[in-house]
C-alpha cells in the first residue's frame, strides 16, 4: 500500500533545488544569446536617465515604512495630491461626486480631456467613508493579508523553506510601498497593492478569491486592466475555460461601467476644454526604468545601481520554473513595454501598479544567473 498523500506544500519541498531554475537545463547557445542580451539591458540600465518631470511625488523608504515613521507636518502637499484631497472633503461632505469633479479639475488645471483625464470614483468613495485611521488600518491588513498570501505561494512554488526568509524580505522591500501614508490619496499605490494580493493567492484552478481582489483593483484604476487580461490569457492557455470566462466577464464588466463613467464625465466637459498632452511619450528604455525606480523605494538608490537592479529582478522572475514564475514574468515585460511606450515624464507614479511585487524576483536572480552561466558552458 502506498504511503499518506502529500500536499503541494510538502511536494514542493522534496522537489529537488535544480528543477526551479528555468534555464538549468538549456541549449549552451541559447543561454549565451540571452546572457549577452541580459548583459547590454543591465549596462544600458545603468546608463540612461532616470527622470519625473516637474513632480514632485515621492515614496516612503524602507527605513521609514518598517519604522511607520511620519513624514514631517510641515512638508507641503504636491499638487496632484491636495487635489484628491479636496475631491476626498467633497464627498465626505455631502456632494455627489460627478456634480463637481470635472469643474474641480478644470479650475486647478488640470485635462478633463479626453474624459480619461477624471479618475474613476471608487477609491474617493471609500477614502471619504474610511477617514484617515480607517486608512491606516485598510493599509495593515492590506499588507499582512498580502505576506501572509505570499507566505504560502512561496512555500509551495520556490523550493526549500531556508530561501522563503530571504524571498519575503525582498517582497516585504516592494509591498511597504502600501504603509506610505502621505500617498494614500493615490489610485495607483492602492492598486498596485491590490494586485500584489490578487498574484499571491492566484493558483491555477483556485481563482475566486485572487479575481474578487483584482476586480476591487479594476474599479479603483483602469491600469490594473493589463493584468486581468493576461490572467484571462493564462487561464485559456491551460485550458481552464471556467475561469477564463470569469477574469473576461470581470472585463466585460468594467468595460461597460467604465462606459457609464465616461458618459458621466462627458455632461461637464466643455467644448472650449483643451485635450491633455499625448500620453504616447515614447520614452524607451527610460520611462520604463524611470516608472519602476521612482515609484518605488530603489528611488533612494543611485540610477546607476537601481537600473540594473530592475532588470536583475526581471531575470529572476524569468528564471523561476513555476506559475508564478511564468506569470510574473510576462506581467512585467509588459508592463515595461507599455511604459516604454506611454506615459510622459510626470505620470511616473504608474509604476506603482507592478512594483510591488518586481523586487521578489532579485530573490531568484542569482541561481538563474548561475542556470545561464552553466548552461552557456555546457555544464547542464
Amino acid at each position: 500500500m502506498g504511503g499518506p498523500a502529500l500536499g503541494v506544500g510538502e511536494l514542493a519541498r522534496r522537489r529537488p533545488a535544480a528543477e526551479w531554475d528555468r534555464f538549468a537545463r538549456w541549449p549552451a547557445l541559447r543561454a549565451r544569446l540571452v546572457l549577452i542580451a541580459l548583459a547590454l539591458m543591465v549596462l544600458a540600465s545603468a546608463l540612461v536617465p532616470i527622470t519625473a518631470g516637474s513632480s514632485a511625488v515621492a515614496t516612503a523608504s524602507f527605513t521609514q515604512a518598517v519604522t511607520g515613521q511620519a513624514w514631517p507636518a510641515e512638508r507641503a502637499r504636491d499638487d496632484d495630491l491636495a487635489f484628491y484631497d479636496r475631491v476626498i472633503e467633497r464627498l465626505a461632505d455631502g456632494e455627489r461626486y460627478y456634480d463637481f469633479i470635472v469643474g474641480e479639475q478644470r479650475d486647478r488645471g488640470y485635462a478633463v480631456n479626453p474624459r480619461l483625464n477624471v479618475r474613476l470614483p471608487t477609491l474617493a468613495h471609500i477614502e471619504s467613508w474610511l477617514g484617515e485611521p480607517g486608512e491606516i488600518a485598510v493599509a495593515i491588513a492590506l499588507l499582512l493579508a498580502t505576506l501572509v498570501a505570499w507566505w504560502r505561494r512561496l512555500g509551495e512554488e520556490a523550493g526549500p523553506d531556508r530561501r522563503r526568509l530571504w524571498q519575503m524580505a525582498l517582497l516585504y522591500f516592494g509591498v511597504s510601498l502600501g504603509l506610505n501614508r502621505y500617498h494614500f490619496v493615490l489610485h495607483e499605490l492602492w492598486t498596485g497593492m491590490l494586485l500584489a494580493l490578487s498574484f499571491g493567492l492566484h493558483r491555477p484552478g483556485k481563482w475566486h478569491a485572487s479575481l474578487a481582489v483584482a476586480a476591487l483593483a479594476l474599479a479603483i484604476r483602469e491600469l490594473a486592466l493589463p493584468f486581468v487580461a493576461l490572467m484571462a490569457a493564462m487561464a485559456f492557455w491551460r485550458r481552464d475555460w471556467k475561469e477564463g470566462a470569469a477574469w473576461t466577464a470581470l472585463i466585460a464588466g468594467f468595460l461597460a461601467a467604465l462606459a457609464l463613467h465616461l458618459d458621466a464625465v462627458s455632461a461637464h466637459v466643455l467644448a472650449s476644454d483643451l485635450p491633455s498632452e499625448s500620453w504616447l511619450a515614447m520614452r524607451g528604455l527610460s520611462g520604463w526604468l524611470s516608472d519602476i525606480v521612482l515609484s518605488s523605494n530603489l528611488r533612494f538608490l543611485p540610477g546607476w545601481l537601481a537600473g540594473p537592479l530592475v532588470m536583475l529582478a526581471l531575470a529572476g522572475w524569468a528564471g523561476w520554473r513555476s506559475p508564478a514564475g511564468a506569470f510574473g514574468t510576462l506581467l512585467f515585460l509588459g508592463y515595461g513595454a507599455a511604459f516604454m511606450i506611454a506615459g510622459r515624464d510626470n505620470n511616473f507614479y504608474w509604476g506603482m501598479v507592478v512594483a510591488p511585487t518586481l523586487f521578489l524576483g532579485l530573490a531568484f536572480a542569482p541561481r538563474a544567473l548561475l542556470g545561464l552561466v552553466r548552461s552557456a558552458l555546457g555544464k547542464t
